[in-house]
């Protein structure tokens, strides 16, 4: 299972999103550092929208959607931009 597929998989179970989507920009970031080609999936991007984010701050929603991609930073994810909203908040996607 590719490592978007594992971030999809555990968001959904944990967040109950109404909106999920899991983006793999690691091409962008050819070359960032010796070892990042570009080819894997070291940088990747979640646009996320779920209930479980209602009363938290930004900072707070962040924190737990890394918390629970905890194993996938352990086993080689380099970095992860996270735009997490409640349902009825804006956003720009």
């Amino acid at each position: 299972m590719s490592v978007k597929a594992r971030i999809e998989a555990r968001l959904a179970e944990e967040l109950e999103p109404e909106r999920l989507i899991v983006i793999n920009e690691s091409s962008q970031h050819a070359g960032h550092q010796p070892s990042m080609t570009g080819d894997g999936e070291t940088h990747m991007r979640v646009r996320i929208v779920s209930k479980k984010f209602e009363g938290l701050s930004r900072l707070e929603r962040h924190r737990t959607v890394n918390a629970l991609l905890k194993e996938e930073f352990d086993a080689g994810l380099h970095a992860l931009a996270v735009e997490a909203a409640a349902p009825g908040e804006a956003t720009r996607w």
